[in-house]
């Protein structure tokens, strides 16, 4: 037995239901279902003004579950590919800016672990963690302290 197709209301919620989205995200997702024009954006519309869609729950979800795995860089990154207003991700980075050494530590021990043997060792570290997204300073502070 087949199930009835969703509304694009439903898709909508749904993908909600599932985690905090951008308007931005839902559009693209759900722009090929759309049946007629504007049917999408009034949609959309009504889900934000009810409170469905919310921005700033949107950056607030995305550093709970990326904060502790990721640097700065990296989560402005996601949060404007999200199509977040700069302002909203400016907002949502400068709280990150405080906790960043120390969660580069977290993310460095638990890949490594030991200080850096050698030069070699020392460029594959500071690599990983800048492809994690922390910044140069907080490399350098972080991998001189390990050298000691």
């Amino acid at each position: 037995m087949q199930r009835p197709q969703l509304s694009l209301k439903g898709r909508a919620l749904r993908l909600l239901s599932g985690r905090e989205q951008s308007r931005s995200e839902l559009e693209r997702k759900l722009a090929g279902h759309e049946e007629e024009p504007g049917q999408l954006r009034r949609v959309l519309d009504e889900l934000q003004a009810k409170g469905f869609i919310d921005h700033r729950r949107v950056a607030e979800s995305v550093i709970h579950r990326r904060s502790a795995k990721l640097g700065a860089a990296r989560i402005r990154q996601e949060l404007q590919a999200k199509g977040l207003d700069a302002e909203l991700v400016a907002q949502a980075i400068d709280g990150l800016r405080d906790t960043e050494l120390q969660r580069a530590r977290e993310v460095w021990g638990k890949k490594f672990g030991a200080p850096p043997a050698d030069a070699a060792e020392r460029g594959k570290q500071a690599r990983f963690l800048a492809a994690r997204g922390f910044d140069g300073e907080v490399i350098r502070k972080l991998l001189s302290d390990r050298v000691r």
